[in-house]
């Protein structure tokens, strides 16, 4: 609809997305959507509904998003790719995009997916499960993901630098980064799940574990039947962080959703909807509460040390299903579908997110110990229920006492006071005012995160808000538009946008952290990242070459191997002859010491590239079926002569 038509009939563009959210959330929260009682803003009246152009300098004081050329950035932002599988590295304040990881996907410009050392931390972890299927599908990894919910690990309740994990909700993985070369490392296929979606590490003292949300029901093995949904389940999982294996599972109820640690090392969280076990929207959205599920570690951890679990596919399981009525979980009713999880930097709350009810319950942890042992019941550690808008779905606070909630109905970002909205819920004949600002955004907002925010050293600076929809807000590009990031400034009393920016591919979620607690390597380390060549310098070794001074073909029947080395301009070795079908691996290490002297190796007519930083050494292999002279040339330019760094493949036909 234009917006002429929408103006004649008496709607903004704003008021009528709003509308259609509002409709489609109906088939799932019928009665719910009149409880929003929140009242129009400034945005709504506009005629357009767009937010003013962000400027690099406010007249009205908000700090400014412009980096100046030969300026920094104060925060990296990890950024989740969604279905392109990757991690998106940012700069904030100004929202420039830094760089690509790859994780769950095939990269073109690195060889990410096709690399020999990317393989392996693809497929190491695999279960038998993935390995058959990837054996009967031809395939050599699985060749995407759904990466959301990137968050760094911690010691004592803040980031400490070392590494990034995220999850994989279509293919059940969870991956770490090593931050100091900004690299996949470690990738582990997780069993007796579906669906691994909600993802968070421990706190406290340090990242133990990564907690891993299974959010669909299945059958699993020895509890379930395929033929009766009624006796299916999900399963949380608990990742040692340093290790990356699995530590144990927790059987549970219902379709866990998204999950949180506490900041005292005894707690972990999982919000949970279709407590129906149904498997339809209908079904899954009609019982008016569904819950959030509390993990007790020291209970679990007890089980698993004294053999009171069940192995199942290799994994360590104990029951946590409410019927079970288990030292390991506590089930408290909050209103049904509840989405986000959220932990305040204060170490005192914990926010569930409505999604189908306008309210956000706030949990005291403090109260747990009473509840585990018996004291008090579920709904007692429930200290505040803030009705805020249609559709919040997640929260980020500010370290100042007030929290930040994405509205995605209302298109919103609500702030509001964490101690206000107690005093109303204890007073509640008592008008209390706990809302103290709305901001529109544009449109839909789904995951919203504040720098530092989920650690104790919140700071209050800037908020990001990943909204869903764009409609309008960019340059067309066709039918499948960008999702929109909005910078906000939070630093002041009033909430304050500067920046909005598009994004590609469904982001799911941003941590933002100080640079100062992440320090990345500037070249690689020969004796410290060795883990990612380790197969390359086994099998030079019993070839007898040294990586870092190779110029060798070594060729073992079928079986070709050629060692080269990669300085501006020039491999050191020009030319290798080879027999068609033979298998070739080429490995090339990069001896340049200075940084930003990035090589590559493209090889023409095979559809094959890989990148190698300075100090790295990477490896491909092929299967060289195309007789002729094929040209390999370094494709990340690295010299005035950069055209020239090439050579030839030569693959002699078959007699």
């Amino acid at each position: 609809m234009s917006d002429e038509k929408l103006e004649q009939a008496g709607l903004s563009r704003r008021s009528f997305l709003g509308t259609a959210a509002a409709s489609g959330a109906g088939i799932a929260g019928a009665g719910l959507l009149g409880l929003a009682g929140c009242s129009k803003t400034e945005g709504d009246k506009a005629a357009s509904g767009a937010a003013p152009a962000a400027k690099s300098e406010s007249a009205s004081g908000a700090m400014t998003s412009h980096i100046g050329p030969g300026e920094l950035d104060q925060y990296y932002g990890f950024l989740s790719g969604g279905q392109s599988g990757e991690i998106r590295l940012v700069g904030v304040p100004s929202m420039r995009e830094l760089m690509r990881i790859p994780v769950f996907n095939m990269d073109g410009a690195t060889g990410w997916g096709r690399t020999n050392e990317s393989l392996r931390i693809l497929n190491e972890n695999n279960t038998p499960e993935t390995n058959k299927f990837l054996k009967d599908q031809g395939l050599r990894c699985l060749p995407n993901g759904d990466l959301h919910h990137p968050h760094l690990s911690f010691t004592d309740g803040t980031y400490d630098g070392r590494y990034a994990y995220a999850n994989d909700k279509a293919n059940n993985r969870v991956c770490r980064i090593d931050l100091n070369v900004m690299k996949t490392d470690k990738i582990v296929d997780i069993p007796n799940v579906s669906g691994v979606h909600g993802l968070r590490p421990q706190r406290y003292p340090k990242t133990g574990y990564i907690f891993a949300n299974g959010e669909h029901i299945i059958p699993v093995e020895g509890y379930g039947t395929w033929e009766d949904p009624k006796t299916w389940n999900a399963v949380y999982t608990a990742i040692d962080g340093e290790t990356m294996d699995i530590a144990w599972q927790v059987l549970v109820d219902g379709n866990l959703d998204n999950g949180d640690a506490d900041y005292q090392g005894k707690y972990s969280f999982s919000t949970c909807y279709n407590s129906e076990r149904a498997l339809t929207v209908q079904g899954a959205s009609a019982n008016e509460q569904d819950w959030v599920v509390v993990f007790n570690l020291a209970a679990i951890e007890e089980a698993i040390k004294n053999g009171q679990y069940k192995e199942v596919k290799g994994v360590k399981m104990v029951d946590g299903r409410a019927e079970a009525n288990s030292p390991f979980t506590r089930y408290i009713p909050v209103p049904n579908s509840p989405h986000g999880c959220n932990a305040s930097p204060d170490g005192k709350y914990i926010m569930l997110n409505g999604k189908l009810s306008p309210t956000v319950t706030v949990l005291d942890v403090s109260k747990l110990d009473d509840l585990f042992a018996g004291k008090i019941q579920p709904r007692d550690v429930v200290v505040a229920e803030p009705e805020l808008g249609l559709g919040p779905l997640h929260t980020a606070f500010d370290g100042r006492g007030n929290a930040y909630t994405t509205l995605f109905i209302d298109s919103q970002m609500c702030k509001w006071n964490i101690e206000k909205a107690i005093e109303a819920y204890q007073n509640k004949d008592k008008k209390v005012e706990y809302i103290v600002q709305k901001l529109d955004v544009h449109y839909q907002p789904g995951h919203n995160h504040s720098t530092m925010g989920e650690t104790k050293e919140a700071d209050g600076k800037w908020l990001v808000s990943l909204n869903k929809f764009s409609k309008d807000r960019f340059l067309n590009a066709g039918p499948l538009k960008p999702e929109c990031d909005q910078l906000i400034d939070i630093s002041g009393d009033e909430m304050k946008l500067v920046h909005d920016n598009p994004t590609f591919a469904e982001p799911h979620d941003m941590c933002l952290v100080a640079a100062s607690k992440v320090n990345p390597s500037k070249t690689w380390d020969r004796q410290r990242d060795a883990w990612f060549w380790k197969d390359a310098e086994e099998q030079a070794q019993k070839d007898g070459v040294d990586l870092m001074k190779a110029a060798k073909v070594v060729r073992e029947g079928n079986k070709v191997r050629v060692y080269m080395t990669a300085v501006a301009p020039s491999f050191s070795v020009p030319n290798f002859e080879v027999n068609q079908d033979d298998e070739v691996t080429v490995y090339v290490t990069n001896v340049e010491t200075i940084e930003d002297l990035t090589h590559g190796f493209t090889l023409e007519g095979y559809g094959l590239a890989m990148e190698i930083g300075p100090q790295q050494t990477s490896s491909i292999t092929f299967k060289a079926t195309q007789p002729g002279v094929h040209w390999f040339y370094c494709q990340w330019f690295c010299h005035a002569l950069h055209m020239e760094m090439s050579g030839q493949m030569i693959v002699k036909p078959k007699r």
